[in-house]
């Protein structure tokens, strides 16, 4: 099973502000949906609660240091180990861990590939993506996005594989 990490980041690595996130980009939400369709996603309690719901048609695996009862398609594990476990036992080829903060810093080091979506600006914001050391990684696609109606800003999307 492949182990992924989707994420889009502000040049200062702010990722979230208040709970939300701090642009619009449609594209990339767009681009979100389609890479984690029918797959599992790993994320931490605020992310989980930040999106409101259930994304239909994936398995959300929540961590958090209080789990709940599992509902269907919300599981509820009290380690990100436990989760990659569960996205093994299902048979998910493409696990995507979406965040927060914490589950980013913790995960890094056991991501084989990164979506990486860099938005040209640097909001305000209480949570960070950790510092990549890029070294590691091997760009194998990229694409440009200008600002317009639909997007806050103008951004890159590239897809990393580690070396």
């Amino acid at each position: 099973m492949r182990i992924s990490l989707i994420v889009a980041k502000a040049e200062n690595n702010v990722i979230g502000v208040a709970n939300k996130l701090p642009w619009h980009l449609k594209e990339d939400l767009q681009n979100f949906k389609r890479l984690t369709m029918g797959h599992h996603m790993l994320m931490g309690r605020k992310t989980f609660e930040s999106i409101g719901k259930p994304l239909p048609g994936r398995m959300s695996l929540v961590v958090s240091g209080e789990p709940k009862a599992n509902t269907e398609n919300v599981y509820w594990f009290n380690s990100i180990f436990r989760a990659i476990k569960q996205a093994e036992r299902n048979g998910e080829s493409e696990l995507f861990i979406i965040g927060g903060e914490k589950i980013f810093k913790y995960a890094l080091s056991l991501v084989d590939r990164i979506y990486l979506t860099e938005v040209k600006a640097s909001p305000k914001g209480d949570v960070f993506f950790p510092s990549l050391s890029i070294k590691n990684w091997k760009n194998v696609s990229e694409q440009h996005f200008t600002k317009n109606a639909e997007n806050d800003f103008d951004f890159t999307i590239s897809v990393l594989d580690r070396k």
